[in-house]
């Protein structure tokens, strides 16, 4: 029992600390990620400024 224990606790420790891990110092932005001389990253080219539903009608 003492053995269980022992691992449940190690595993604890070791999936917060590769939580604290990959959130704090592995992670980048798409920006950081995917810059490339041939990328082009702008507001134009996001989901949010699209427009999906064609042109308004007027």
């Amino acid at each position: 029992m003492k053995a269980f224990g022992i691992a449940l606790a190690a595993a604890v420790v070791l999936a917060i600390g590769a939580s604290v891990l990959l959130e704090g110092t592995l992670s980048r932005t798409a920006d950081q990620t995917f810059a490339a001389p041939s990328v082009r990253l702008s507001e134009d080219n996001t989901v949010q400024h699209r427009n999906f539903m064609g042109r308004p009608a007027e």
